[in-house]
């Protein structure tokens, strides 16, 4: 699908400009790769991370090494997903194309079923002799170990075969699916391993992430002497919240508290996911709580022991280290749980960049898209892109992150509504947020994040802005491929 990006600026709808790519190593395009560097890249996607970190303000969650990672690069405070839910977002980032674009908008099919003839982004970099390693979760792949094609029926379904020259899951140990297991009873969640959290036994190692973070290290030493593009999908904190018990007693229960709902006046009721705020159980869903914050430590923890080898290898100067989660959470903000939705919560996700030669602990307040990962490292990398890339490069806020940019963020969700299928869209600039659902015939929200951060007033129907309204939608349609 052809797509035409815009932009709202201010209260007006303004065409995106999008400056011409400067070539890599010309005097215009500052920096320290060029066209014969050849970078490693160290690429972490952690599955359903949102900004409860401590370096996006957050003073409850402990995430020291994120943190560490934040103040050696690019912390992005307003980066997005194309997607709500993990494969049609994965597909999105690592093929560079919007999800209606590449016609993926839920978990069934894979890229390669898709789009056979797409080149992928670790593909491109093993086209252009990079070794190349996916460990465990960085596509939507199941769970199992290896996944080569004569393993089982259908085992590269969701993964892609011509983008690793080495590719292996991991599974936890017997000792770490043990442990003090608590089930949510009484109430029916969207997956039902939000019925369950465990408190394992065993340590780190016996947990899958935990190995994933094992395999990553024994290739930084095997592969060191050739550039690198090692992919590495840390599962939690997805659902059901499994870590050692250690990390969950640095949240005791009667710590925590659950944000406060807010009002649901005047918001369409397909925007929700659930019919009653915390689904009617408040005091169970801290337990949900914990065990989200509990998991995101543990994932902070083997993010640590990678950055801790890149340094003890001599390889942090050479290697481009990217981390962000694969899409938001909703942990309660306007009584919702789990992702799938279109709010801030579930849409946002943390996302920094440490590139050798670029800008080190600072903040970017532009707003951009995980779609602009693909184009930015191979930017980086000095590799020839493919042409049908939907995202830009943010090398310009690497090198300066208060740098000129007007670019808006786009986000789609599809679901079933009483048997019927709805299509919701969003678009998020710096101050606004604008939501249509089935092209507004089911409901539109606008929300002005200057003075509605937690997206609780919806002023779509105010005749003040209903200019602002007008020019969004035309954005909408204009990312959407409509006329």
């Amino acid at each position: 699908m052809k797509t035409t990006i815009l932009s709202v600026a201010a209260f007006f709808l303004l065409f995106t400009v999008i400056p011409a790519k400067t070539p890599p190593g010309s005097p215009d395009h500052p920096g320290q790769f060029d066209r014969g560097s050849r970078p490693n890249v160290l690429f972490i996607v952690v599955d359903d991370l949102n900004c409860r970190v401590g370096c996006y303000g957050d003073s409850l969650v402990r995430t020291p090494h994120i943190d560490r990672l934040a103040r050696r690069g690019v912390l992005f405070e307003r980066a997005y997903a194309q997607y709500p839910v993990c494969n049609p977002s994965r597909c999105s980032f690592l093929s560079g194309r919007r999800p209606e674009s590449i016609d993926i908008l839920d978990n069934s099919e894979g890229i390669r079923t898709k789009q056979p003839d797409i080149v992928t982004l670790p593909q491109c970099f093993r086209n252009a002799g990079w070794f190349t390693a996916g460990i465990a979760k960085v596509f939507h792949v199941d769970q199992w170990d290896p996944p080569r094609p004569e393993d089982r029926p259908g085992s590269w379904r969701r993964d892609d075969p011509l983008a690793w020259d080495f590719r292996l899951n991991t599974k936890p140990t017997e000792s770490g699916k043990q442990g003090d297991r608590m089930e949510l009873a009484g109430k029916s969640f969207p997956r039902d391993t939000l019925n369950y959290r465990l408190m394992a036994d065993g340590v780190d190692d016996d947990q899958e992430d935990g190995q994933a973070a094992l395999e990553v290290i024994k290739l930084l030493r095997q592969k060191r002497e050739k550039p690198f593009f090692i992919g590495v999908g840390l599962r939690r904190p997805h659902a059901a919240w499994i870590a050692p018990r250690k990390y969950f007693d640095l949240y005791p229960l009667n710590q925590l508290s659950l944000p406060d709902p807010g009002p649901c006046k005047n918001v369409p009721p397909v925007a929700f996911t659930n019919r009653e705020p915390n689904y009617g159980v408040p005091d169970e869903m801290l337990h949900i709580l914990q065990g989200y914050l509990a998991t995101v430590t543990f994932v902070d923890a083997q993010i640590g022991r990678l950055l801790d080898e890149l340094d003890r290898l001599g390889l942090a100067d050479d290697t481009i280290v990217v981390l962000f989660g694969d899409h938001g959470f909703n942990l309660g903000e306007h009584g919702l749980w789990h992702k799938h939705t279109l709010f801030e919560e579930s849409c946002r996700t943390p996302l920094i960049v440490a590139a050798p030669g670029m800008a080190a602990g600072k903040r970017c307040r532009r707003t951009v898209e995980l779609l602009d990962l693909f184009p930015t490292l191979a930017d980086l990398c000095a590799i020839e892109p493919p042409t049908e890339l939907e995202g830009v490069s943010l090398r310009s806020l690497l090198e300066d992150p208060n740098t000129d940019w007007d670019r808006t963020a786009y986000t789609v969700r599809r679901s079933n509504r009483n048997g019927q299928a709805v299509i919701g869209r969003t678009i998020r600039t710096d101050h606004w947020r604008y939501t249509e659902w089935n092209g507004g015939r089911e409901g539109r929200e606008l929300y002005d994040h200057a003075n509605d951060p937690l997206e609780q007033r919806n002023i779509a129907n105010d005749p003040q802005h209903a200019r602002v309204v007008r020019g969004m939608s035309d954005s909408l349609r204009g990312l959407a491929g409509e006329q």
